[in-house]
């Protein structure tokens, strides 16, 4: 399974319809799972669930007696449901406020509606830059952190194939902040390698022509190394 990021997770469950709560057929709201899991402690699948805050639901309603005859807890229940998943489970709350201040609705189609524009503005300067073959301000998109992951990705696939040898050093000692960066960012590399016909010594890491039998960095034989 690739590997996805929390942004691109959260652009699959936007494009879904909300569910409504099976007790009390409200439409549940979308939520953000906190830091920290309970249960079995195995977490959930998904960085987000939809949860039913309707205190009229009767789930929740009747779960402040059930806890409280059964286990002594004062507290009750929400019904939740992963993006991902058929079905509907429950999780427990301590107060009418417990978990609502992991509700992003609002929150998250206003942050959404800054990406996506952040995102029309990388790739039109990425295609700006292609005819232009301006690389040194493909491989700033591609280090930059503030630029969105799917800019940076596509500068990725860009550099390799506009890039120069400067640039590898800075990509190579650049720190990426997930996999799909970090594959992107090496396969950018090996392109550059192969466009410029180069290769790393293997002893010193500076660059040097592929068919090179001796490196003129730092003088040892790398032939058929």
């Amino acid at each position: 399974m690739a590997f996805e990021t929390k942004e691109q997770v959260l652009e699959k469950i936007l494009a879904q319809k909300k569910p409504e709560c099976p007790d009390c057929n409200k439409e549940m709201n979308l939520w953000e799972v906190p830091p920290i899991t309970c249960g079995d402690g195995l977490g959930w699948d998904s960085p987000y669930l939809y949860v039913c805050f309707n205190d009229k639901c009767p789930v929740y309603v009747s779960g402040w007696d059930n806890l409280m005859e059964n286990y002594a807890h004062r507290a009750s229940y929400r019904c939740i449901k992963s993006p991902f998943g058929n079905n509907f489970e429950v999780m427990p709350v301590f107060s009418p406020e417990g978990g609502s201040g992991q509700i992003i609705d609002d929150q998250v189609m206003a942050e959404q509606e800054v990406l996506k524009e952040s995102i029309k503005k990388g790739f039109s300067i990425l295609a700006d830059c292609y005819v232009s073959k301006d690389d040194l301000t493909v491989v700033r998109l591609l280090l930059d952190p503030f630029e969105p992951v799917r800019v940076r990705v596509k500068a990725a696939e860009m550099a390799g194939d506009l890039a120069g040898i400067e640039a590898i050093d800075l990509i190579n000692n650049f720190k990426f902040e997930n996999d799909v960066l970090q594959r992107g960012a090496k396969t950018a590399v090996e392109k550059i390698h192969e466009r410029h016909f180069t290769r790393e010594c293997p002893f010193c890491a500076e660059i040097i022509k592929k068919r090179a039998s001796i490196c003129k960095h730092c003088g040892l034989e790398v032939a058929g190394k």
